[in-house]
């Protein structure tokens, strides 16, 4: 009989719940004059007033005051010496046995999430994974005052127009011959863009973005570039000069356009896109930033050109012509954190549908000036408006927005990963809102009339909430955030076929007594009567399906009835797993007793609503465990006295009031174990885990907090991660095509985990399904069955936006 003990440590405190960051407002703009302001005249305005106005006196302070940080932000890396002296003021915490040896690790107050890039501020002006424009502010290497790179003319360089991706751009004027042309290789005045050779742009050699330029040379929409080459510390680009961005245009127009305007915006916007899709990249940052008119007074000044390749990434493998593979890095971002798609938030793969949400967010915030996620602040800046984003459904973004922008934003956020966009339907959607005069209107769109002269109307003009096929389009992003059970399932193989000594064929009795004294016996322990043989010196008992030996024991009863003395095999009813839910503490020792008096053991917890949850398999391979519902979140001091004894975690639940169920288990074939406590999902640590050999046995949350644990020889040979502010359909089904398997789930009230693996040893069935329901799943477990598929993962949280 396996062993089971159970140890309740209960404490004097409960963990505190962290305050979230404020919503600061964002300042008022200045007035506005009739003229178009860039961002750059704006920023030396700006500095002028600072050296204008006085310097305010500042007051005395205590010495040594300028450098206090208080404990509660203090970032603690405790190396191996002094993990012993160092005090528990964190709310991270990290456990780890080494080799036995429980050990314990802690680390001070930091947030996953800032292992993000992400902007400073909202101001939507930098990207994110662009550290080279911030870095070129401080750069100690002055720009050269003249240029000649790639057989260019010598170019003089003048004023700063603005900041690129990963560099700087300046106006470069002729120093001698050109003519008075405003574009092309022989104009007076070019654009120059300077990126320093250590920037990140640069990967010890050219930057990535003159490959872009290369393989998008012509492309509409996109600025020519005529030279290129490096000088001194500089890699130089010179190109066709261009007027103000779109940005300087709102800005400079009341921070305000006419629907008109955004309408032609959208349609050509969509041209340029779609040109450079169907070269194989997605643009991967678009916004008003990036957008630029032609030069005023010339024949382009209403032509719209998108810049600033330094984030383009290719969608299409130009090998084979195939869609790039899915995949999420949660500690990825590329982008700007006001314009990036939900995706691109989450770390996913880029491509097409990121490009076209990126331009919704930006036709919405040029139409209405703001968009819902402005003036988030913090380290966790991109989980917040990525939640925002995830929880504003196009409905409530578009209350005031035209009909045609509401029925863009839900065609391009319900799109798939590989889905290629009807790029001529998404631009019809705009058509009415378009004059009929092209001489009237604010901008051209030429390349939209050719896209919608190429396909015709016919096709384009299908319904906004039906996909090409016609039939319905499937929402995910409703603004009803939803919580439930979410059950997953694995089949296994019929009991008679199992080889782990659980079940046998036939019992072999005692021939001592009678055929019908044993019948007696089957029949008094309601057991259908079976065939009985008498074969040599025993008798065979065949027993049904469904019934296996589980010992042997003295039949008291039968004893006394039947005068029979012997020692016999006691046959029990196969039960392969039993489930109990909303489980108070109280009640939770009874469940586990019973379950272990019937030979089972506990192969997954959960918990909702402060009740628990808990799976009891026969078939877990475990010799004895042990548990412990404590009101820590993971008890760290617990679980290494428990590593001292070998025993290893197997599953974890967390409840919202900050307690936790730990159930630890000998026969397991974990080596090591680490586990780690966070106020975000701890994917960077995760990451850290997988390269020294550990993979996720167990995840759990406690309230937002985030509880997982590692161990070496899972028997894993890749591990990946579907991190989501609903649940990742998508994700899982592309994950299940590539052979992974869901081996772990967790979910708080915002987000939902699974931890996805594939196992060294192929199962015979690979058969897995998973279920949501509002409430536990205890029909649907029992309808599972029937099929032999058993509960293997269980969790409860966010599953739709």
């Amino acid at each position: 009989m396996p062993e089971l003990r159970r140890r309740v440590r209960r404490g004097c405190a409960r963990v505190a719940a962290r305050g979230s960051d404020s919503d600061s407002p964002p300042l008022p703009p200045p007035p506005l004059k009739n003229y178009v302001k860039t961002r750059a005249a704006v920023a030396r305005e700006a500095a002028a007033a600072a050296k204008a106005s006085p310097r305010p006196r500042r007051r005395g302070r205590l010495a040594g005051a300028g450098n206090r940080r208080s404990k509660k932000s203090r970032v603690l890396v405790i190396s191996e010496s002094d993990r012993e002296s160092e005090g528990q003021e964190n709310f991270e915490e990290e456990g780890e046995e080494e080799e036995g040896e429980g050990e314990g690790e802690e680390e001070g107050a930091r947030r996953e999430g800032s292992g993000k890039a992400v902007m400073a501020d909202d101001s939507g002006g930098l990207s994110a994974n662009k550290a080279a424009g911030q870095e070129d502010e401080g750069t100690t290497v002055p720009f050269p005052e003249k240029v000649q790179v790639g057989g260019s003319p010598l170019y003089k360089v003048e004023r700063k127009l603005g900041k690129g991706g990963f560099g700087q751009v300046f106006v470069g004027r002729r120093v001698t011959g050109g003519n008075d042309r405003t574009s092309g290789p022989s104009a007076m005045e070019v654009a120059l863009k300077f990126e320093h050779r250590n920037s990140k742009g640069c990967n010890y050699g050219p930057p990535y973005e003159w490959q872009v330029y290369n393989a998008l040379g012509g492309s509409h929409g996109v600025p020519k570039v005529h030279y290129k080459g490096r000088s001194g510390d500089y890699y130089v680009m010179v190109m066709d000069m261009l007027g103000p961005s779109l940005w300087d245009v709102w800005n400079s127009s009341g921070q305000a356009m006419s629907a008109e305007m955004v309408a032609c915006i959208a349609v050509e916007s969509l041209s340029i896109l779609e040109k450079m899709h169907s070269r194989g990249y997605v643009h991967g940052d678009v916004k008003p930033e990036n957008f630029l008119l032609g030069q005023s007074s010339t024949p382009q000044e209403k032509k719209l050109f998108l810049v600033d390749l330094g984030l383009a990434t290719k969608w299409k493998d130009s090998s084979n012509g195939q869609h790039v593979d899915y995949d999420q890095r949660p500690d990825m971002f590329r982008g700007t954190v006001r314009y990036a798609s939900v995706h691109a938030h989450l770390g996913r793969t880029a491509s097409r549908r990121d490009d076209l949400e990126s331009l919704a967010y930006t036709l919405i915030f040029l139409l209405r000036g703001r968009l819902p996620w402005q003036g988030y602040q913090g380290d966790n800046k991109s989980f917040l408006v990525c939640k925002k984003k995830m929880a504003t459904s196009p409905e409530m973004l578009c209350c005031f927005c035209p009909q045609p922008l509401k029925q863009f934003l839900e065609i391009v956020v319900n799109m798939k990963f590989d889905e290629e966009p009807n790029y001529s339907k998404l631009i019809s959607l705009f058509e009415g809102l378009i004059g009929s005069n092209p001489a009237g209107r604010p901008l051209k769109i030429d390349g939209a009339q050719k896209i919608i002269s190429q396909v015709g109307q016919k096709r384009s003009r299908l319904n906004a909430d039906e996909e090409d096929d016609g039939q319905p389009r499937k929402k995910v992003r409703i603004g009803v955030p939803a919580t439930q059970w979410i059950s997953v399932y694995n089949a296994r193989l019929p009991m008679k076929q199992r080889n782990d000594g659980e079940t046998t064929d036939h019992l072999f009795l005692h021939r001592t007594y009678s055929r019908k004294i044993w019948s007696l016996l089957l029949r008094e322990f309601g057991f259908p009567l079976a065939t009985l043989e008498r074969c040599f010196e025993v008798m065979i008992f065949s027993p049904p399906s469904g019934y296996s030996q589980r010992g042997v024991s003295v039949l008291c009863l039968a004893m006394n009835k039947y005068a029979v003395h012997p020692i016999v095999c006691i046959l029990k009813k196969e039960e392969k797993q039993k489930y109990h839910y909303n489980v108070a503490d109280a009640r939770l020792a009874q469940h586990v007793d019973k379950g272990v008096a019937d030979g089972l053991l506990i192969s997954c917890v959960s918990s909702c609503s402060n009740l628990w949850a808990l799976i009891m398999d026969a078939g877990t391979g475990f010799t004895s465990q042990v548990y412990e519902l404590s009101p820590f979140f993971l008890h760290k001091e617990w679980i290494m006295e428990q590593w001292e004894k070998n025993y290893y975690i197997s599953s974890i639940a967390g409840a919202n009031n900050g307690s936790s169920l730990v159930v630890m288990s000998k026969g397991t074939q974990y080596s090591q174990q680490s586990y780690k406590v966070s106020d975000s999902f701890p994917f960077k640590w995760i990451n850290k885990k997988w390269r020294e050999g550990f993979h996720v046995t167990s995840m759990a949350t406690a309230g937002s907090r985030w509880g997982v644990v590692m161990s070496r020889n899972a028997g894993f040979s890749d591990q990946v991660v579907e991190l989501d502010f609903l649940y990742p359909s998508e994700g899982i089904h592309r994950r299940w095509d590539s052979g992974y398997r869901i081996t772990a789930t967790a979910a708080t009230w915002d987000q939902s985990a699974l931890i996805l693996s594939i196992p060294r040893r192929k199962p015979g069935d690979e058969t897995q399904e998973t279920l949501r329901t509002s409430q536990f799943p205890s029909t649907h477990v029992k309808e599972k069955w029937a099929k032999n598929l058993y509960l293997a993962c269980l969790c409860y949280g966010r599953t739709v936006s």
